[in-house]
């Protein structure tokens, strides 16, 4: 699947099939969904999960919890848009 099919599926009701949990948060979030999009990525217990759940957090506001994340991922907070760092983590997944 490419970027632009991943986000093309976001008009529909359901997630594609097959995508990995990862995909699946990111995919939820796309389409606005940031209660169902934080569920599923707070399970994942690894970096990636951890990466995904500091972006949620950042978008959400909360910073010192997002940044809290980002170090559970060895990284730090980025200095781009939600946008761009939700398109970074698609196309990093897919």
């Amino acid at each position: 699947m490419t970027f632009e099919e991943f986000k093309a599926s976001l008009t529909s009701a359901q997630p594609p099939k097959g995508l990995s949990e990862l995909l699946n948060s990111l995919w939820y979030d796309g389409r606005g969904d940031w209660e169902i999009s934080h569920h599923i990525a707070q399970d994942i217990n690894n970096y990636d999960g951890a990466r995904i759940h500091a972006y949620l957090h950042r978008k959400e506001g909360d910073l010192w919890n997002a940044d809290y994340w980002y170090s559970r991922a060895g990284t730090t907070r980025p200095e781009i848009s939600l946008e761009e760092e939700w398109e970074l983590l698609v196309r990093a997944f897919l």
